[in-house]
């Protein structure tokens, strides 16, 4: 390979290592978020399963990997040293493994991913009593700005432990639908009802969570696949390049 050749192979792989350490540092955002987010459905999967810290962790770990591989694919494309190189092309193989591994396993538990889900909204509306700070009012959150009531229906709140024990015909505060003539709108808690029928939002949540985590879901693949791209150009580019300097270094012994 002339030393054309190698140069521009050696800077299209820091341009790609550099693109590499973008996405990693965009994963390791995603995982952030997810683990600090309380103001969101995600606070209230995440309190009631040990499912999303674990996913928020993962990829928080994947993220800082891939920086870092970014980070040594740079320097070992600038100085051109082989160790690294291989390093970094074996690294790249494994963590692709990786999440494909992920991916599938995600694709197949993805039914009992949605039961589950189903069984914890369920719990909270069961157990709600809005005193909790952060499950609690992320719910109170999720129903008041998606304008629904419920996982399914408001028929679910009837299932509320404080509803049922009540003499008084309470409802979901968060549920309450502002177009509709009544009591003052609250964020969160039991509001009374005035009349036989609640003013609230007749729609359940389950039809909005689904579209705004298929949303999510969207923006997150969208990344996984761009860092795919990179990590099979990466590893095509590190190879050349380490086979070019090997042969390099072949032409630099003297001849006797």
């Amino acid at each position: 390979m002339s030393k054309g050749c190698i140069t521009v192979t050696k800077y299209f792989l820091f341009l790609f290592n550099l693109l590499f350490f973008i996405f990693g540092a965009l994963i390791m955002g995603f995982g952030l978020w997810i683990l600090f987010d309380k103001e969101s459905f995600i606070a209230v999967l995440q309190e009631s399963s040990d499912t999303v810290k674990v996913a928020s962790y993962i990829l928080i770990g994947v993220g800082s990997l891939t920086m870092a591989m970014g980070f040594f694919g740079c320097i070992g494309a600038i100085y051109e040293i082989r160790c690294l190189l291989g390093l970094y092309f074996t690294c790249l193989l494994l963590i692709l493994i990786a999440q494909v591994t992920a991916a599938v396993l995600i694709y197949i538990q993805r039914d009992p991913l949605k039961h589950e889900m189903s069984v914890i909204i369920r719990g909270l509306i069961v157990n709600y009593t809005g005193q909790n700070k952060t499950t609690e009012h992320a719910w109170d959150f999720v129903q008041r700005t998606m304008k629904c009531c419920g996982w399914t229906g408001p028929g679910n709140w009837s299932e509320n432990t404080l509803i049922k024990n009540s003499t008084q015909y309470l409802y979901s505060c968060s549920c309450r639908n502002d177009t509709i003539p009544g009591t003052e709108v609250k964020e969160f808690g039991l509001c009374e009802r005035l009349s036989a029928q609640p003013p609230v939002f007749e729609m359940g949540c389950i039809t909005s969570v689904e579209k705004w985590l298929l949303d999510n879901c969207g923006i997150i693949l969208g990344i996984c696949i761009g860092v795919a791209v990179v990590e099979l150009l990466g590893m095509i580019l590190s190879m050349c390049l380490c086979k070019s300097v090997v042969q390099e270094d072949y032409t630099k012994v003297p001849k006797y």
